[in-house]
């Protein structure tokens, strides 16, 4: 048991390591050129923004808000419903009310072209886009008034087929469970997209994703993406298939937390895991050193709670939550929004939740998004096989 607990303690300093090289990897991209040039190309000059809405949830009035408040000097807001019984409905109509100067429409469309009940929303909204450049946001990104400015700057660089960006969390409520979610967002999922993209990858973040109409119709449009339930993965393939690159904005929004029950947060992550798990499953799996107090915590216990256990547990402790402050501290000047503290005392439940829903990842690929229970490995068009 002594000698496991070391193994433990060796993999939680493998994980307070890859933490402080979050930090490392946070700075780097504040730190690149992020000045939006004053005349952007002609083929820039009008955004159309794409923005599916389903159900109403915390904040969504304030994150739809932010869509109408860009600097930008032309752009439309198109909010896709299609269930006219919709939550989210009458907080979409409130805001294009609220925002008259804003070239804005709430459309009501219940066409169902696919089984990719969003990317649906989305076929049914691009008739109605008036502009060569389309921006996809979820409906629960709160967007600073630079956001589509940033966006532009980025996809008018050279060779660049698609953009996206890195998002924090926002708790939706006052409740541990949203700061739970919130801190895996900010201090897990976003330092280590930048450490996945310094070793070479160039992943689509979903929550934002910006292309021209020619590099959509090139990919064969939205109906290309509609059987698969990681659409934004599928769209990034594509892109890069075509000799595009796929960048960084230099802008990063929020994203609400909208849980207060755990059994809810929990559900939501574990759809997540298990589709990460299917789309890239050695990396998912290496994943499990970057929970470093789960580590530690499981040091203590087979060692009985020695003295240099808990000495290491400490160690680790104060390396995540300083890592986690200098994170936020780092982001600061990028997000353009209102900070929030990390949740040091929850760090390690953090970790140890982190490290069960990746246990439970393997148990099945079923999950639930939206009401509908699926796989997460196949395509949402085909029956899924086996019992």
């Amino acid at each position: 048991m002594q000698a496991i607990a070391w193994v433990a303690i060796a993999i939680a300093l493998i994980g307070g390591a890859q933490a402080l090289a979050g930090v490392w990897a946070v700075r780097r991209f504040r730190q690149r050129p992020g000045a939006v040039p004053a005349n952007l190309p002609s083929s820039l000059s009008g955004i159309t923004v794409l923005k599916p809405v389903y159900g109403d949830e915390p904040l969504l009035d304030r994150a739809l808000s932010s869509i109408c408040q860009q600097d930008y000097p032309q752009f439309q807001v198109i909010f896709g419903v299609q269930n006219p019984a919709d939550t989210a409905r009458p907080v979409a109509e409130r805001v294009r009310a609220k925002f008259p100067g804003c070239d804005a429409m709430v459309l009501l469309d219940d066409t169902a072209d696919g089984p990719n009940r969003k990317v649906a929303n989305l076929i049914n909204m691009l008739p109605h886009a008036k502009h060569d450049v389309l921006v996809i946001a979820d409906s629960d990104i709160h967007a600073a008034p630079d956001y589509l400015r940033h966006i532009a700057a980025a996809l008018a660089e050279p060779g660049t087929g698609l953009v996206t960006t890195l998002y924090r969390g926002l708790p939706g409520n006052g409740s541990p469970v949203a700061a739970l979610g919130a801190t895996a967002i900010t201090h897990g999922f976003l330092p280590g997209a930048l450490l996945a993209r310094a070793l070479g990858r160039q992943d689509c973040l979903g929550a934002t994703m910006a292309l021209r109409r020619g590099t959509l119709d090139a990919i064969g449009g939205f109906a290309a993406l509609l059987p698969h339930l990681a659409d934004d993965n599928m769209l990034g393939q594509l892109v890069r298939a075509q000799g595009l690159t796929v960048r960084l904005a230099a802008t990063v929004p929020a994203t609400t937390v909208p849980e207060a029950r755990f059994a809810a947060l929990w559900r939501h992550e574990l759809r997540w895991a298990r589709t990460v798990r299917m789309l890239a499953p050695l990396p998912f799996a290496a994943s499990v050193v970057q929970y470093p107090l789960a580590w530690a915590l499981l040091a203590v216990t087979l060692s009985r709670g020695t003295f240099w256990a808990i000495a290491a547990l400490g160690l680790i402790w104060t390396l995540r939550a300083t890592s986690a402050v200098a994170i936020d501290s780092a982001l600061g000047p990028l997000t353009g929004g209102s900070h929030v503290r990390t949740p040091i005392w929850l760090l390690p439940l953090r970790d140890l939740m982190s490290v069960a829903l990746m246990a439970a990842s393997y148990a099945s690929d079923r999950v639930e998004w939206r009401g509908r229970k699926m796989r997460a490995g196949y395509a949402m068009a085909s029956p899924p096989p086996g019992p």
